[in-house]
């Protein structure tokens, strides 16, 4: 059966500084949250059916993770995947994903960007990583979790995210 994997780069969040010395710990801003709501909204005109959220195990992407799961009809459960921290290779990251999305086939991955663009890119087939902004996400359906190559079903940034939900 085939697997509808989304990604999904973590809403806006507190900014690096002396505030936040240890960059895992750094939260969602108040407008990281309220506009993270909207892009949920368009996620569900979308029709987006999820069976479980996979989140890197720092506090903006567990977080995210956490509001998508909550504003999604299903309430999908939200399992932290170390991988999905900064610094991971693709494989690696996938290699986790389909271990702990086993026997699921909605998937949605919530991390950080660089790693989030290359991952794209990487289950594409393409040579350059495709980005995505705070809270933008996309959508690649696989053969299996397996597949090394996808298909784009749609990349979208968070303006026309949260436009779709209004």
């Amino acid at each position: 059966m085939s697997v509808e994997l989304f990604i999904v780069r973590h809403a806006i969040a507190a900014e690096r500084g002396p505030e936040w010395p240890d960059d895992s710990k750094r939260p969602l801003t108040d407008r990281g949250v309220e506009r993270f709501r909207e892009i949920v909204d368009g996620f569900v005109w979308l029709d987006v059916q999820v069976d479980v959220v996979l989140t890197s195990p720092l506090v903006r992407a567990k977080q995210t993770a956490q509001q998508l799961s909550a504003g999604l009809p299903s309430k999908p459960p939200v399992t932290i995947v170390d991988a999905l921290a900064p610094g991971h290779v693709p494989p690696e990251m996938m290699e986790q994903v389909t271990r702990a999305g086993r026997g699921h086939h909605r998937i949605a991955v919530v991390g950080h960007e660089p790693d989030l663009g290359e991952l794209t890119a990487w289950l594409l087939g393409t040579r350059r990583a495709i980005p995505l902004k705070k809270g933008g996400a996309c959508r690649i359906d696989l053969d299996t979790l397996s597949a090394r190559h996808g298909t784009l079903s749609w990349h979208l940034p968070p303006k026309a995210l949260r436009k779709l939900g209004r």
